[in-house]
């Protein structure tokens, strides 16, 4: 197992080898992004909502912009740099080019950063993800719960939302995107 020292550089975090586990950089550590047991890992429900959303939004933007799974973003959190690596992102070629083709981390914040709560993880550690998101530049950030199948939506201006059922997920960011809480849990066959 290699040895991590603390307060990596950008380039010392961007230089680790790759290995079966992702690491977010935070506060200049290389942490995993989920603790590899029986507890945290992903399961069934986060595993097939991010699978929905993929092919949902994936519609949606062709033509707009890009929807990635699992990319690092290249950020800033209390002055330092930070590495997260979210579920999913939504980045427009406004925002990133469409011929942008590297093999590297999102260089700049997308506009939708979604985070899938997975077992072990708490609302409240999502929700200051979520903020330190919003404080980074990314400009909504999904908070999905799947055991309560809801999505809780936050913005740089206002207070969060949290939507369910058959609530929309109309945004003025998203001109055309019409789906809803049930839409996407049905996709992913856990309604």
């Amino acid at each position: 197992m290699t040895q991590l020292k603390t307060y990596l550089s950008l380039a010392e975090f961007f230089a680790l080898p790759e290995g079966d586990i992702i690491y977010e950089l935070i506060d200049g550590e290389a942490v995993p992004k989920f603790k590899h047991n029986e507890e945290m890992s992903p399961k069934f429900f986060h595993s097939s909502v991010t699978g929905a959303l993929f092919v949902l939004l994936s519609f949606w933007a062709n033509e707009k912009g890009r929807v990635v799974i699992e990319w690092a973003i290249k950020l800033k959190r209390n002055q330092q740099e930070w590495v997260p690596v979210p579920d999913l992102i939504y980045i427009s070629y406004n925002r990133l080019p469409r011929n942008w083709l590297q093999d590297e981390a999102c260089p700049v914040a997308p506009e939708l950063v979604i985070e899938i709560i997975s077992p072990g993880q708490t609302f409240g550690e999502m929700t200051e993800k979520a903020t330190d998101y919003i404080k980074a530049g990314v400009l909504r950030v999904w908070i999905i719960d799947t055991k309560a199948k809801t999505i809780t939506i936050f913005y740089p201006d206002s207070l969060p939302q949290t939507k369910r059922s058959q609530d929309n997920l109309e945004d003025s960011l998203f001109v055309g995107l019409e789906i809803t809480p049930e839409k996407i849990f049905q996709q992913a066959g856990i309604i």
